[in-house]
């Protein structure tokens, strides 16, 4: 199924829906699917939610993706899927996040078309503006931290943080060891918006972990 191109714009994509960006993590749901821990997280308050598979067929992927777009429909919260873009077609999903091993920015905008989200990884300034030259709609930069979750993923500074916020046009989310210890840390960075994934999804009370998050992200946007 291809994408159905909306009447909006691009540029018209809200930055508030960064404010909190969940990514999931099938090797954390325990006890609870996966449906049941996003129904929760988006119940707690993120504001975008991107599907993280990167091992799963591509078949498997799909019917995975069509169970937790109902969900993120039904919440009206944006759902956007990592990397596999015959996925995101596939569901008509509401954008596409990719990095830098990934398909070109520019091609990925040809095939998704001006009314889908499109997310790109950087870790440089260098990186942030030809991401942003190739039409993407905001910037994943990271890790900011160390994480368990990708313990291979390149370290960006806090000062680089800021330095890419400064240059870019397009807003920033930091994503990388952010959780209630280190989100105040990027107070003044000029992030919009944070992405978790161990934070949220491998807590008992996934609901409460997200407000919590919410809160602590809000204070600190500038």
């Amino acid at each position: 199924m291809p994408f159905n191109h909306r009447s909006c714009n691009h540029t018209t994509f809200d930055h508030n829906q960064l404010r909190l960006y969940a990514v999931t993590d099938r090797s954390k749901t325990q006890t609870h699917t996966l449906q049941e821990q996003v129904t929760s997280a988006i119940k707690g308050g993120i504001t975008m939610l991107q599907l993280r598979e990167k091992h799963l067929p591509t078949p498997e992927f799909i019917k995975l993706a069509v169970s937790i777009k109902i969900i993120a429909d039904k919440y009206s919260i944006p759902l956007l899927i990592n990397d596999n873009i015959d996925v995101a077609q596939a569901i008509d999903a509401d954008g596409l996040h990719i990095g830098q091993d990934d398909i070109p920015p520019e091609y990925a905008r040809s095939v998704i078309g001006t009314g889908k989200i499109l997310g790109v990884s950087v870790q440089t300034v260098e990186q942030a503006l030809a991401a942003e030259k190739a039409g993407a709609d905001y910037l994943g930069v990271g890790a900011i931290f160390s994480t368990g979750s990708k313990p291979d993923a390149d370290h960006v500074s806090l000062a680089t943080l800021r330095d890419i916020c400064t240059s870019s046009k397009i807003p920033v989310v930091a994503i990388g060891g952010l959780d209630e210890r280190t989100i105040p840390l990027l107070q003044g960075s000029g992030i919009h918006g944070v992405a978790v994934i161990s934070a949220i999804f491998s807590k008992v009370d996934i609901q409460g972990a997200a407000q919590n998050l919410l809160k602590l992200t809000d204070a600190i946007l500038d």
